[in-house]
């Protein structure tokens, strides 16, 4: 007589073969069934390896070699922070996906042996559940995602008074708008988003890192002109139905033009055109001028979990640009030439993860 319960099979941990076809179309086919976001895809870890040079790796978890767990990192190297394991670099979004908090906490566990084999101290997640005794922060960043309304007109006025006004103010100037994904709108944006950063007094990505994601997943890039000049572009990704403005920003007279209100509603009805019934803002931190700019849009904050792990006796990463520590960096930063910047940005950008 057969036994009336079903036997557990045993929990297997292994790194992923990303070189492997087979098994990158499988590990997607698992992020998907699980709700996971574009940056738990494996295309995407492809890409910022591909763009920034730091290795993409990911553990599985199999009972009965089917998949029950994954966990997507990158390895981050910088000669200024240090070395890491991300999940994922250069996201805002990660963490394990797993059948259940076990089997998240045995990825975890494994990430934290495969971190010590590659002289990594720290360990950060984007998200996800972790063991017990990791640092886990739920107060540094929120997620903004709202809905998109039923037509342009409809979504011009679900936004607030105040802010729609700006809209309406930027939208009378005439401006031209295109979106693609050829050189021309590659380059536009990559001169508009340097000068943006540059002025925040931060490194900016290199261009390869937004050339990769380009080629690699559904993304595009949104460009705004005022008598052909470019003062406002925003590079988007596409995934599960919602548009996510990723790495945008405008120019010194975008303000003036309102430029980067134009861009994001127009983006609203692009990305609705497209079939996006979602409008995913991205993070910011919490309190910061991003943070006020996106609920003066009618987006509700959502606290966000991040998650990190330090090697015993090694000291806690710390890259985050509003810290007191770098403060004095970044105020010399947006002093420098911009054509100094774009030269030394990247290379130091690519190792921020």
């Amino acid at each position: 007589m057969n036994a009336p319960f079903a036997i557990e099979r045993t929990l297997a941990m292994r790194a992923a073969n990303l070189a492997d076809a087979a098994e990158l179309a499988l590990i997607e086919g698992f992020v998907a069934a699980s709700g996971g976001s574009v940056f738990h895809r494996p295309a995407w870890l492809l890409a910022v390896e591909s763009g920034t040079g730091n290795k993409a790796r990911g553990l599985l978890a199999e009972r009965g070699g089917a998949i029950t767990g994954w966990l997507p990192l990158n390895e981050i190297h910088s000669p200024i922070f240090g070395r890491m394991l991300a999940s994922s670099g250069f996201a805002v979004e990660g963490g394990a996906l797993a059948d259940r908090p076990q089997t998240a906490e045995a990825l975890c566990r494994a990430a934290e042996e495969l971190a010590l084999r590659l002289s990594c101290p720290t360990i950060e997640l984007r998200g996800g559940h972790v063991p017990a005794d990791w640092t886990m922060r739920t107060d540094s960043h929120c997620g903004f995602v709202a809905p998109l309304a039923a037509d342009d007109e409809t979504q011009l006025l679900a936004i607030p008074r105040k802010q729609r006004a700006e809209v309406r103010r930027g939208l009378g100037h005439a401006m031209e708008i295109s979106t693609g994904r050829g050189e021309a709108d590659r380059a536009a944006h990559y001169a508009v988003y340097a000068q943006s950063v540059r002025n925040l007094g931060t490194p900016v990505f290199p261009r390869s890192l937004f050339d990769a994601v380009l080629d690699t997943l559904d993304a595009d890039i949104l460009t705004v002109r005022h008598e052909g000049e470019p003062l406002a572009s925003v590079l988007s990704l596409y995934h599960d139905g919602a548009v996510m403005p990723y790495w945008g920003g405008g120019t010194a007279a975008a303000r003036h033009w309102r430029a980067n209100d134009v861009m994001y509603y127009a983006l609203m009805n692009h990305a609705r055109a497209r079939g996006c019934d979602r409008f995913d803002f991205g993070r910011s931190k919490t309190g910061s001028g991003a943070f006020h700019f996106k609920r003066n849009w009618g987006f509700e904050p959502q606290p966000l979990a991040y998650a990190s792990w330090t090697a015993p006796g090694a000291e806690a990463r710390d890259a985050d640009p509003t810290s007191a520590a770098h403060a004095m960096q970044i105020a010399l930063w947006k002093k420098l030439p911009l054509a100094v910047a774009n030269r030394l940005g990247p290379l130091i950008a690519r190792g921020l993860g």
